[in-house]
């Protein structure tokens, strides 16, 4: 651990001391069993096990905005769809980092500087948190992203004065990959995340006057959205900056869960024992993994038909690397992203999702054998959930005014969402039952 971030964690110590008195009420409202737990190496929610199909739903803070973006009564009925199909768990952006109105990112941004916040989207994140708690739904929140769509990384490098950060579709992957790999040596991008961990953990939601720390709402708090370490050189300070961050956010609060939103080996720099050895922390409650078929090249845009096999096969064989780790170190294990583009790659709502249906089914079918045999592969999230939006039909990529769809502004609109009118609907309604039906 740095000694940058060491300071950090003494001093989020003596500040939870110092608002302990403060919160006794908060904590009185919510009883232990309301949180989800872990126990032996299983999720339990409500004192009972739990297993899930779940969506990733990232723009749920901005649409519970009233300010750009926002849209309170798409929330309220999205949310109810959710419901409607068995879908209780969520996993969400804070928020974006860095200015507006760049190519490729999420806007509006929450840290539109380093501790400057746009106050329309933390009450959109409260909002939100509050028609979910109403709900019965279960947040996942993550804090930083290695990715460009929504700052993290580059753009705490840039506010360090690293530069201007790339834009990979102007500039190029290698260029930003390249840029971005300078974060795990720089401590004062990391002192600058760490002080938005603390910022965001230390919040008291205004509509329901619970402390974001003593809300059962809010499932994990996840170090970030696909974080990498970008460089062979950077592993060691990776798993330092990882674990410290745990620690962080357990010393702040001991209620939630902590997770990594890693990829798995895939954004471990092809390393296994990196993999492991972060997911084996004492912070660290459960492991992640991404799983994309297209994106790793298992399937082709002119054959997703004839690919599908070899893309569950692919699949499999990664899911049960990474739960070998998760029975061996006794924690759940999620697929908390996976996708597959919608039939001969076309992107409207009317296009059919057959490839897709398919291969959503073989997970889910997964998750129920585990549920049934209490195994560690305990949930899902696809990405994404799209439900009402409409995507334009004048372009492409998503600009300022567009519907949300699921899909982030550097993807095409309609790639991997899930739209209230696809077929996908009903094998997520259906898996969700069986999974139900199993645990009774």
């Amino acid at each position: 651990m740095s000694r940058v971030l060491k300071d950090i964690v003494l001093s989020s110590f003596l500040s939870v001391a110092l608002m302990a008195c403060s919160q006794q009420q908060d904590t009185s409202m919510a009883d232990k069993t309301d949180f989800v737990s872990i126990e032996d190496g299983h999720f339990v929610k409500n004192g009972k096990p739990y297993y899930y199909v779940g969506a990733n739903f990232w723009y749920g803070a901005i649409l519970g905005s009233e300010g750009q973006g926002g849209n309170r009564a798409r929330l309220i009925s999205e949310l109810d769809s959710l419901c409607n199909i068995g879908v209780d768990n969520l996993r969400i952006l804070v928020g974006a980092d860095g200015e507006n109105g760049l190519p490729s990112r999420v806007q509006p941004t929450l840290q539109t500087a380093p501790g400057v916040y746009n106050d329309t989207i933390l009450a959109g994140l409260d909002f939100l948190l509050a028609e979910m708690g109403k709900r019965d739904m279960k947040a996942v929140l993550y804090l930083n992203n290695a990715w460009e769509w929504s700052g993290g990384y580059s753009v705490y490098l840039q506010w360090c004065g690293k530069g201007r950060a790339p834009i990979p579709s102007i500039d190029g992957w290698p260029t930003y990959m390249d840029y971005v790999k300078q974060y795990m040596r720089c401590p004062e991008a990391q002192e600058m995340f760490a002080n938005h961990v603390r910022f965001i953990m230390g919040r008291t939601n205004r509509y329901t006057n619970v402390a974001y720390v003593n809300d059962p709402t809010i499932m994990t708090w996840q170090v970030g959205n696909e974080p990498r370490c970008f460089s062979d050189d950077n592993k060691e300070a990776f798993v330092d900056w990882m674990q410290s961050v745990t620690a962080l956010i357990k010393s702040i609060d001991n209620n939630h869960l902590v997770s990594s939103g890693s990829e798995g080996k895939h954004g471990c720099e092809q390393d296994i024992d990196i993999y492991e050895e972060i997911h084996a922390d004492k912070n660290m409650d459960y492991l992640n993994i991404h799983i994309w078929p297209y994106n790793w090249d298992w399937t082709k845009k002119d054959s997703l038909a004839d690919n599908l096999q070899r893309a569950k096969k692919n699949t499999m064989a990664y899911i049960e690397l990474h739960q070998a780790l998760a029975q061996k170190y006794s924690k759940p294990l999620v697929l908390e992203e996976f996708g597959y583009p919608r039939d001969d790659m076309k992107f409207s709502r009317e296009s059919s999702t057959l490839s897709r249906d398919s291969y959503y089914e073989f997970i889910f079918d997964y998750i129920a054998e585990q549920a049934a045999s209490r195994g560690c592969f305990a949930g899902c999230n696809f990405w994404a959930w799209g439900g009402d939006a409409q995507p334009s039909s004048d372009h492409v990529f998503w600009q300022v005014g567009d519907d949300y769809t699921g899909d982030p502004a550097q993807e095409e609109q309609g790639l991997n969402s899930v739209f209230s009118t696809d077929s996908t609907i009903r094998i997520i309604r259906e898996a969700n039952a069986k999974i139900s039906n199993t645990l009774q």
